[in-house]
């Protein structure tokens, strides 16, 4: 059974950070698959079709920001989810996400229970 019926697709270009994010979820019940950048995880949503999208800001080449407005043109991911899980913190930054169409914003190090109560404020 996935947790909240949820499919979630992480985007982070640090490999490490992507994977145990990606493993620490999927041992909770969700399902998962991840993406090192913008193109990868364009490719990735249309056949995983998402619920939830966990977004690094700071990628490579093209940001997260420009990947959310992009995500919310994919058919079939009008009720997708988008949470901003970044290092960028300050007011410009959230003011920024919320204009990419990006519900959550949220700074690392982020505890996996809020991470996580952010699935259902999305």
């Amino acid at each position: 059974m996935i947790v909240g019926g949820h499919r979630i697709l992480v985007v982070e270009d640090n490999d490490d950070a992507r994977e145990m994010l990606a493993d620490l979820l999927s041992a909770r019940g969700y399902a998962t698959c991840a993406a090192p950048d913008a193109d990868r995880a364009l490719a990735l949503a249309v056949d995983f079709q998402p619920t939830i999208a966990l977004l690094d800001i700071g990628l490579p080449s093209t940001d997260g920001y420009d990947l959310a407005r992009r995500l919310r043109e994919v058919t079939g991911l009008e009720e997708l989810r988008i949470v901003a899980v970044t290092g960028y913190g300050q007011e410009a930054d959230r003011r920024r996400s919320r204009e990419a169409g990006i519900d959550v914003h949220l700074v690392k190090p982020v505890e996996l229970a809020v991470l996580t109560a952010a699935f259902d404020r999305a």
